[in-house]
């Protein structure tokens, strides 16, 4: 049986905050960064990405 993959569920994550500027106008661009524990978003409000851990 396939489970499915876990990094990409982003309901249960809520909103990722922008270590930059603070604010949670964040999207998620891709569900894993250079490790699987890290994800990359991009702030739509200072315009830059960053990774989140978990």
């Amino acid at each position: 049986m396939r489970r499915l993959d876990p990094s990409v569920d982003v309901a249960s994550d809520g909103p990722a905050t922008c270590p930059y500027c603070g604010s949670e106008e964040t999207t998620r661009e891709h569900p894993r960064g250079p490790s699987l524990c890290k994800s990359i978003h991009y702030c739509n409000s200072c315009e830059e990405s960053f990774e989140k851990m978990g």
